[in-house]
């Protein structure tokens, strides 16, 4: 079973590309992936099986690994556990089963903490054309896809819709101050490092991710939303990575490259609706997502309702 949208009987707090966002009471909040897809900020009319859990499941992955390293919002991503403390959600247990996650409710901070161990994307095409990112110096020479070290710390702010914007962490200290600006880098880079770490022990590099932190009820500054997942991440096979040039990667690329050869064709101009994607690209999106579950993991995705 797919699904596009979601209706849950709890006040709904929001609704993104991808999440819908309820309140669950006691300072928490339920937060639930459908299995839509965007791409080039556009939102397909399709869902693409088995995203949702893939997208919910690593990041519930991803925090049991951060116990004891970094505080999260994670409370739980298990349906039972969920439906015992939220009794309203009973008859939607198989609806929610796999991309539901139970959390801490927090104030957001307006900033995406970006790192980047590796040049690519926007920050390549900026440093390709001025040699910046951010407007900031980088040494000259880099290699698009080069490792980067150490890791560079590249805030974003956060778009409601559209591009986010590189921002530089002079910046980011003028919106959010100096302890905190310095708090959150410190606890991207000290999530990065892990995640990284564990990851290419597993055949995949984490080029560059982004997190999100809030502050709980009692003040604390914790890790919330997703953490290294295929949408908020780019994952590289390791045994297939050469510099100087773009890399595979382990997402939404089958959708992207047939969205650019549609694109280039003139059938479509880049902005909503999106093209009717055929089933061949909904069924390849979907290994990819789900590969990257195994390969992360070291298992498959079982979903239990």
């Amino acid at each position: 079973m797919t699904m596009l949208s979601s209706d849950l009987p709890l006040p709904r707090l929001g609704r993104g590309k991808v999440r819908d966002i309820y309140d669950a009471g006691d300072d928490r909040v339920l937060l639930l992936t459908t299995d839509r897809i965007s791409a080039f900020d556009v939102v397909m009319a399709e869902t693409i099986p088995m995203k949702g859990a893939v997208l919910t499941q690593i990041s519930a992955w991803w925090f049991r690994q951060l116990e004891g390293l970094v505080p999260h919002h994670m409370i739980s991503a298990d349906a039972g556990e969920i439906v015992s403390a939220v009794p309203a959600l009973k008859p939607h247990r198989a609806a929610i089963a796999g991309r539901a996650m139970l959390c801490k409710r927090t104030t957001v901070f307006p900033i995406e903490c970006v790192i980047r161990g590796y040049l690519s994307g926007s920050a390549w095409k900026e440093y390709a054309a001025q040699g910046t990112l951010a407007g900031e110096k980088l040494k000259p020479g880099l290699l698009e896809s080069e490792k980067l070290a150490p890791a560079i710390f590249s805030p974003a702010t956060k778009a409601e819709s559209g591009h986010d914007e590189n921002i530089t962490i002079a910046r980011m200290r003028s919106i959010l101050g100096d302890e905190v600006t310095t708090i959150l880098e410190r606890m991207t880079r000290t999530v990065y490092d892990k995640g990284e770490g564990v990851a290419r022990g597993r055949g995949i590099i984490i080029a560059d991710t982004k997190f999100e932190f809030g502050r709980d009820k009692n003040g604390n500054i914790i890790l919330i939303d997703e953490v290294m997942t295929p949408d908020s991440s780019r994952f590289w096979a390791t045994d297939v990575y050469k510099v100087g040039q773009p890399q595979p990667s382990f997402d939404k690329q089958p959708l992207r490259d047939w969205l650019d050869v549609e694109r280039r064709a003139g059938h479509w101009n880049g902005e909503a609706p999106a093209p009717t994607l055929p089933q061949n690209v909904v069924d390849a999106t979907s290994k990819r997502y789900l590969e990257a579950y195994r390969r992360v993991t070291g298992s498959e995705l079982k979903v239990e309702a």
